[in-house]
């Protein structure tokens, strides 16, 4: 059965997103950069994103070098499209182990309801079907991790978590968080069978615990700031403190009201509590969202507390893990009756969200048609060289990472980086703009774009084609 949902679920997750890219649904920012990461790790290169900025390397921004795992595959298969189904294929994965501890722990029916819920689920959903992002190789390590906690599995838990260390910086704080469960397990078969005296998951849990936040530490105070062009941790600002005193009351208090508002906030936490009916909630194991949720909730960023945020996908297994764990072990507080109910409410919220997130995509008539503005901007690139260096804008730059050197048309340079008064230093042969582009705030805020194109038209670039709001300019 685990391998059966796992299929399905890939074939699903892989016909959206490639549909999704096929409507130029995705962006340079975020699809174009892993992917000029990991096409350069498939040529034995460091991973310098032109679209981040000059010679910008990448593991500055994340620490992510897990990413060179799918260079083999992207030099056989070069295209935007190969690490959309890779990653569908790990999201998908996260299913398998899941499904079969269901299916071996409370029953058959269960087993399916947890394996489709939890691929199905709008986190999941949200997650595969937005651009491609390195937490995906961390949804399957965290699913494959916390089924061998539930099964009392120390070892095998600790050692699919290690990897965890090489997916993102922050994750190292979740790997803790699995050390102190597998130690305070320990503790707690120490204390009901003192007979055997049993030392090893204890060790073991404060050796992973004590790993994951020393690996956290080494990445985001020497190892980040030594590959960052401005030789620090860029995301430190939108952590609370910076604007205020946390150590004073005033401080205390405003991080304490901060954490849970605004109502979004709020609307995040009954999202992940919901797909279980909330019995998850009854499990230790669904504490393992904590570190994650916490500096989610506590940044600055407001897109961190949003449900449709891609970083909601690694809380998914934890909540389902935790509604397995409850039905399993606490037989007494979900009679089979009972048990019917909580899984009837998980599947009626799950399909309601399904109709909300992106798998809907698969029954709309419109989603499998190309749209005429999208084929504008296929034949309008198809002048632009391959191996030739282009300035585009966010919505196309997808559309030519994979056969050129991109960066934003909004680059330049000048004394405020905000406000560019110059071309960059070394100037792209080409230039394509969409006046249609949704994204007109980040990366590339519109009146920035309209001011380089004048830079561009000022300094000689001719205008070789304007289409339905598509700009294509090319130097002399």
């Amino acid at each position: 059965m685990g391998w059966t949902v796992t299929a399905v679920f890939f074939v699903l997750y892989t016909v959206v997103s490639v549909l999704r890219n096929d409507r130029m649904l995705n962006a340079g920012y975020d699809l174009g950069i892993f992917e000029q990461a990991i096409r350069a790790y498939a040529h034995g290169r460091a991973p310098v994103v032109e679209l981040k900025g000059p010679g910008f390397n990448l593991l500055g921004d994340h620490f992510h070098p897990i990413l060179a795992l799918l260079a083999p595959l992207y030099r056989l298969f070069p295209s935007a499209v190969t690490l959309l189904v890779a990653q569908a294929a790990l999201m998908a994965l996260a299913c398998f182990p899941l499904t079969r501890w269901a299916h071996r722990a409370v029953g058959p029916v269960t087993g399916l309801a947890v394996g489709c819920g939890l691929g199905a689920s709008w986190g999941l959903v949200a997650g595969v079907t937005k651009d491609f992002h390195e937490i995906c190789f961390a949804v399957p390590l965290l699913a494959f991790s916390v089924t061998a906690l539930g099964q009392r599995r120390w070892w095998a838990a600790a050692a699919w978590a290690l990897p965890l260390l090489l997916v993102k910086e922050d994750l190292g704080l979740t790997l803790a968080a699995i050390g102190a469960y597998i130690a305070w397990q320990g503790v707690r078969e120490r204390r009901d069978r003192p007979a055997e005296r049993r030392r090893f998951p204890l060790l073991l849990g404060v050796a992973v615990a004590i790993l994951g936040v020393a690996g956290t530490a080494v990445e985001i105070l020497v190892l980040l700031p030594a590959m960052n062009p401005r030789g620090g941790f860029d995301y430190w600002h939108q952590m609370p403190g910076e604007t205020s005193s946390t150590g004073s009351l005033p401080g205390l208090v405003s991080m304490g009201v901060h954490l849970l508002w605004p109502p979004m906030k709020w609307l995040l936490l009954f999202m992940l509590a919901a797909p279980t009916a909330f019995l998850g909630l009854r499990s230790p194991l669904t504490l393992l969202c904590i570190p994650t949720l916490a500096w989610r909730l506590l940044a600055g960023n407001e897109h961190y507390w949003q449900p449709n945020f891609h970083y909601n996908a690694i809380l998914m297994p934890l909540v389902f893990a935790g509604l397995i764990d409850v039905l399993h072990r606490r037989p007494e507080i979900v009679p089979p009756h009972r048990r019917r109910k909580v899984l009837a409410f998980s599947a009626a919220f799950t399909a309601v969200t399904a109709a909300v997130y992106p798998l809907h995509d698969l029954v709309l008539p419109s989603a499998w048609q190309t749209p005429a503005h999208v084929r504008t901007a296929e034949r309008l690139l198809t002048r632009i060289p391959d191996g030739d260096t282009v300035a585009s804008s966010n919505r196309l730059a997808p559309m030519l990472t994979g056969r050129a050197t991109v960066s934003l048309v909004c680059f330049g340079t000048g004394p405020d980086p905000a406000a560019p008064t110059a071309l960059p230093a070394d100037p792209p042969r080409w230039v394509v703009a969409d006046r249609n582009d949704p994204t007109v705030k980040t990366p590339c805020p519109l009146a920035q774009t309209h001011r380089m194109l004048r830079l561009y038209r000022a300094h000689g670039y001719v205008q070789v084609a304007e289409e339905d709001g598509i700009t294509l300019l090319r130097r002399p």
